[in-house]
């Protein structure tokens, strides 16, 4: 990054305001979704089944039945089931806000500090007569580029708030119920949470590092998503191929969340120096 570019940063009239306090909400509540991992692991302390529950060979979704019994040949006992399914709608609901907060211009560009998006421009990078950041030469980036980039980011904003709803649906109906929605809800989350990451992943990977972790996450969780679908889940693990394809999902988008949240600090302590001066 340049002075230049910094300067602009800081002082630029922003299409979308970077430093907005809506854009800063949305990335906490991307990054509330770690709160599932503390969630799942009091459940399993208190796990009342014959048999002590394991990751490896346990359903997500056992954690969350509301009865004890046996359920497709699993001897299912969680007394501390609603922590569980409170944990799937917080996650979702993160999701769904952050989804509805996070514009996406905003979105397409949140990991490159120093690149101003600004009204009616129609490209980054062009205001007050400064050339944009996307070529050696100065020149921006192309107008084309630029559309797929924010149509791309609109895209993933769709899918993440569609794998929220899906994980509240699952928060709600839980698996004993023998309702299609429960698997319903799983798999929106499961196919549209992969490859939310998987676009995000792709629009940051030369802005951030942790672009390619965003990627990989969604890669290895629609790679199991596949595996699961090719095999029915019948496989010695199915715990830890169930959590393959949850895991990645709750870490990328948390990783999206504070890629976004240090955009928008950025943002904001360069105002507040520039105010200062």
């Amino acid at each position: 990054m340049t002075a230049g570019t910094t300067e602009l940063s800081a002082g630029a009239i922003y299409y979308p305001d970077v430093a907005a306090t809506r854009f800063y909400v949305g990335a906490l509540a991307k990054l509330s979704v770690l709160q599932y991992f503390v969630a799942e692991s009091a459940v399993i302390g208190a796990w009342a089944g014959a048999d002590p529950y394991s990751r490896r060979t346990g359903y997500i979704s056992d954690l969350g039945a509301s009865a004890c019994g046996d359920f497709s040949g699993r001897d299912v006992c969680s007394p501390a089931h609603v922590l569980m399914n409170a944990s799937f709608v917080v996650q979702g609901l993160g999701m769904m806000v952050g989804a509805i907060l996070l514009g996406s211009a905003l979105l397409c560009l949140a990991a490159q500090p120093g690149v101003p998006l600004t009204r009616g421009a129609g490209r980054p990078g062009h205001a007050r007569g400064n050339a944009g950041p996307a070529g050696p030469a100065g020149r921006a980036q192309h107008p084309a580029r630029w559309s797929a980039g924010v149509a791309a980011a609109a895209a993933a904003r769709l899918l993440t708030g569609t794998a929220g709803a899906g994980t509240v649906i699952v928060g709600f109906v839980p698996e004993n119920t023998g309702s299609p929605w429960h698997v319903a809800g799983a798999l929106m989350y499961f196919a549209a949470g992969a490859l939310a990451l998987l676009v995000i992943g792709w629009l940051w990977l030369r802005q951030t590092p942790l672009g390619w972790l965003i990627l990989g996450c969604g890669a290895v969780s629609l790679a199991a998503l596949v595996a699961g679908g090719v095999t029915g889940m019948h496989v010695p693990e199915p715990g830890t191929l169930e959590r393959l394809m949850g895991y990645p999902i709750t870490v990328g988008v948390a990783a999206a969340g504070l890629v976004i949240a240090q955009r928008v600090q950025h943002e904001r302590t360069l105002r507040k120096r520039a105010r200062a001066r």
